[in-house]
């Protein structure tokens, strides 16, 4: 009998109703994923990646609604399960990290208190016990002088120590699934690689999933079992690392990689950007939604949606010219 899926969205499609109208944010996205397994979920910013990782925790704002597909997570269906139910999942069975530390911090709280809220509330510990487990979640993430820093509030700690703490908070209970929403942003180059240095130490040590949201392809290399490229609201394409950064089968993903800085070439070699504006979500095209933007755009994929098309079992992409390259492979 196989292992149950740990992530199971089903062609979700999720809309903001705004007084402009309907915006949709998510359109047909599938996503599967085993316990442990490490997702990256890249794209520009309005791709929809947040959007997608956020309906697991059913943390859309208040006029967000899925209105198509299903969201399943380690056995519970998400979609139907009412705010009070998800209370009792946050926090124990999923876990997120956001984008900038200080923010995602209370400035009048210690740290100890913020950490050991989700432990009050989660577990059966007090007292002294939830003291301990917070020490002990703090030298897990590798902070020095943990009981000090249990009475300090967040501006007293930089940022590199503020995310380890807001780790330490999403490993309190120990979930089955953290996500990771751009954790190194706010960081300086030398924070990033050690954060991201510990959340895969973490991940082996603790055996979680992680979904790790991101626009920047380098920090996926080498974290990520997998990776799914997202474009206005899609899933463009979806595959193993090494099928998306050397074998890429769109051309928003070509984009991407191209983009990416190159420090062994020559000092005035220039980045390529992908040029133009991503699509407006209140109005999408008809045809596939990178088309403006792509400099292979031919006429169909202005007026038809492309249709998946596999390349592997892990493997896949929506673009008429990989339907196109495989028409004229058949003459």
């Amino acid at each position: 009998m196989s292992e149950p899926w740990l992530v199971n969205i089903q062609h979700e499609k999720l809309s903001f109703f705004t007084p402009a109208g309907e915006v949709k944010a998510l359109n047909d996205v599938t996503i599967q994923m085993k316990p442990g397994e490490v997702l990256g979920i890249v794209g520009e910013s309005g791709s929809g990646k947040s959007v997608t990782a956020y309906s697991i925790m059913g943390l859309t704002a208040d006029n967000g609604r899925i209105v198509g597909g299903s969201v399943e997570f380690n056995g519970h269906q998400i979609d139907k399960l009412s705010e009070v139910e998800m209370r009792k999942i946050r926090g124990k069975e999923v876990s997120i990290i956001f984008q900038d530390p200080m923010t995602s911090l209370n400035p009048v709280y210690t740290i100890g208190n913020q950490i050991g809220e989700a432990i009050r509330l989660h577990t059966d510990k007090k007292g002294d016990e939830v003291k301990q487990r917070c020490i002990e979640l703090l030298s897990l993430v590798g902070i020095n002088e943990p009981e000090k820093r249990l009475k300090q509030y967040p501006h007293e700690l930089s940022g590199g120590m503020r995310q380890r703490v807001v780790i330490a908070m999403a490993l309190a209970c120990e979930p089955k699934l953290l996500i990771a929403d751009e954790p190194t942003t706010a960081l300086d180059v030398t924070i990033q690689a050690q954060i991201l240095e510990l959340m895969q130490d973490l991940q082996k040590r603790l055996g979680m999933g992680i979904i790790m949201i991101t626009h920047d392809l380098g920090v996926v290399a080498s974290m990520c079992d997998r990776i799914a490229v997202m474009y206005a609201g899609e899933i463009v394409e979806y595959g193993e690392v090494d099928d998306i950064f050397y074998n890429p089968k769109h051309e928003y993903t070509r984009g991407l990689i191209a983009s990416i800085p190159k420090f062994y070439e020559q000092e005035y070699e220039r980045l390529v950007p992908i040029e133009g504006q991503p699509v407006d979500l209140l109005n999408p095209p008809a045809g596939c939604p990178f088309a403006p933007r792509c400099k292979a755009c031919m006429k169909v994929c202005l007026n038809q949606k492309p249709e998946r098309m596999d390349f592997s079992e892990r493997h896949y992409a929506r673009c008429w010219l990989n339907v196109k390259a495989a028409m004229e492979s058949n003459q």
